[in-house]
């Protein structure tokens, strides 16, 4: 128990029994102390390392520390404002298609419920968890569970839509 409770606090212990050496934490936004670490891991590392690194989506960037689910698939965007410049179009986008498609069924099908990993807006899930928030899912970062999770609402009789972004669907052969 003091082990585990000295690895929580540490960080490395884990690891350090799985065969790896660990360095970290590590603030990953200060170059003057990662780059010495990654030149020292680089020249000594006899095998496995992990560097646990820390960091911050957008940070010193204020538009992309404040839109948490944002700057995955950006096009033109104004730098003051972090805003994208939309570039006029009379068609609808996919997103907004099967967003709209989505709502129409679960309209008249109470089973059909929505599955994203921590990205409602680029999936057009926002709009379906505005209208049925006790239907949809947002599991965060974990594209493996929102896969998984969709085969368990599947055979308890829901009909699960996992949207999630084609480059991570990656993660869910982790579950097969």
């Amino acid at each position: 128990a003091k082990d585990m409770l000295k690895g929580l606090a540490v960080g490395g212990t884990l690891f350090e029994e799985l065969g790896f050496s660990y360095v970290g934490p590590i603030d990953g936004h200060d170059l003057d102390q990662l780059l010495p670490v990654l030149r020292t891991v680089k020249a000594r590392a006899t095998g496995p390392m992990l560097i646990h690194v820390l960091t911050k989506k957008g940070k010193g960037y204020a538009p992309a520390e404040r839109a948490r689910d944002g700057g995955h698939a950006t096009a033109k965007f104004d730098l003051v404002t972090g805003k994208q410049k939309k570039t006029p179009s009379n068609a609808p986008s996919y997103t907004r298609v099967f967003a709209e498609s989505l709502l129409s069924e679960a309209a008249d099908d109470p089973r059909i419920c929505a599955i994203t990993a921590a990205m409602p807006d680029g999936t057009g899930l926002d709009l379906f968890a505005e209208r049925y928030p006790s239907r949809c899912f947002d599991v965060g970062i974990a594209e493996q569970h929102a896969v998984t999770f969709s085969a368990g609402l599947a055979a308890g009789g829901m009909r699960p839509f996992c949207a999630l972004y084609s480059t991570f669907l990656q993660r869910g052969y982790d579950q097969v």
